[in-house]
């Protein structure tokens, strides 16, 4: 049919915008978040089956709101029906659990994103194991499809189906309810929020397997998240802090590869290929967030050393000093061994690669970071710059044979063969 395919876009455009507000006041109401995506699901096909005859409305969001809340009220009027069979056997009780039809407009209607809100913390829920987290946000507040994630994590449609429905179960046995935490649990649950994003960012940026070494429409889906808890929760400056982080990050994405998809490491970087919009966007949400006149989180920190490095025009003009120290600081506030890896590149690079390769033989000695292939990278960096290049060739051949991501495989066996190239891990 004619304009069958353009119609079928814009079901998919308006699904991505309305689908996490559509599924988080269904969720309030039902207090279930499987049922509420079945009832959203229900009002897509709808669509699906109705706008290539009848045309895209012109409020294709309301369109869609109206016929999930009709499919959610015809839902209640059965339950209805059910209870009054179960109040002329002593159950009177649990009718006074069940919604009304006026509670499910109130709870549908989100003109200040609270739904979407409370959905975003349920789906983030410390109950659930990271993956299930991962995958039900990007399900639920992304709007992307099983194969779409699965395609993103290199892992098979069961397996992300599997996780999904595991974190829905899990929820409703732990009968999470769907609303905003307190505010003695906001600390807890906002840190599980920010840490599924940046996941997701992470996994974008800088890829754990397969042949691509980035997948920009992943760090895009984290930024829209992001930029959505900022305008939802814009007194909290450890989200601003976040979205300053992963815009100024993104804003390296064209610079991060090479003609043929061979990855390019920070030192190395065409800088003029850096883009300065999100540059300013991210300083701009770092501001905010330094200047809050609350205590600077892990995430405005790392943004900080972010901004020092997108300020500088040159890789000769970073202040690595001020990254060191700023290093210092998160490994204060939040002390890793994945920091102190990091914090020891800087270190090198503002004092001597002796300097660095002291605090990385540290933490080889911990033991803390076995298995780990960039503590093998970053020491055969800095075995490279002391001028040791057996040393050096040993370790990037180890770092090599441990990463999952072929790009850098090639990458560090290029480096191992060759016995130079001086670059950071950006």
């Amino acid at each position: 049919m004619p304009g069958t395919d353009a119609t079928h876009r814009a079901i998919d455009a308006v699904w991505r915008i309305e689908s996490a507000r559509l599924i988080a006041g269904l969720a309030r109401i039902v207090r279930d978040v499987g049922l509420a995506e079945e009832l959203a699901g229900d009002a897509l096909v709808a669509a699906l089956e109705q706008w290539p005859e009848s045309g895209v409305p012109d409020n294709p969001g309301a369109w869609l709101m109206a016929t999930a809340k009709h499919r959610a009220i015809d839902l209640i009027r059965r339950r209805a029906t059910l209870e009054r069979k179960y109040e002329q056997l002593g159950r009177m009780e649990e009718r006074d659990q069940q919604p009304t039809e006026a509670d499910l407009v109130a709870a549908i209607e989100d003109p200040i994103g609270d739904n979407r809100l409370a959905l975003i913390f349920v789906a983030c829920h410390p109950v659930l194991p990271t993956e299930g987290r991962v995958a039900l946000t990007l399900r639920l507040i992304g709007a992307l499809s099983t194969e779409e994630i699965a395609r993103a994590f290199l892992v098979s449609n069961a397996t992300v189906a599997q996780r999904i429905v595991r974190a829905k179960r899990t929820l409703a046995e732990a009968h999470v309810p769907i609303e905003l935490p307190g505010a003695a649990e906001l600390p807890e649950r906002l840190s599980s929020v920010l840490e599924v994003v940046y996941l997701v960012f992470n996994e974008g940026y800088s890829t754990t397997a397969g042949e691509d070494w980035i997948r920009p429409a992943l760090c895009e889906e984290a930024l829209r998240l992001g930029r959505m808890l900022a305008a939802l929760m814009p007194d909290q400056p450890e989200i601003h802090g976040l979205v300053a982080l992963m815009a100024i990050q993104a804003s390296r994405l064209r610079a991060r590869v090479g003609p043929a998809g061979e990855p390019i490491l920070l030192l190395d970087q065409d800088r003029s290929r850096w883009d300065r919009v999100l540059i300013r966007h991210g300083v701009e949400a770092l501001d905010r967030a330094i200047h809050s006149g609350r205590m600077l989180g892990p995430y405005t920190l790392q943004a900080s050393i972010a901004a020092c490095h997108a300020r500088a025009r040159t890789p000769g003009d970073t202040d690595w000093e001020q990254i060191a120290a700023l290093y210092d600081a998160l490994a204060q506030l939040a002390p890793s061994p994945i920091v102190e890896l990091n914090r020891a590149v800087a270190v090198s690079m503002a004092f001597g690669p002796a300097a660095g390769l002291e605090l990385v033989d540290a933490l080889l000695a911990s033991g803390a970071l076995n298995g780990y292939h960039l503590l093998q990278s970053v020491r055969g960096d800095l075995l490279l710059r002391l001028g040791r290049p057996d040393e050096a060739r040993v370790e990037l051949e180890r770092a090599a044979f441990m990463t999952q991501n072929e790009r850098e495989r090639a990458m560090l066996l290029a480096r191992a063969a060759g016995g130079a190239g001086e670059s950071a891990r950006s």
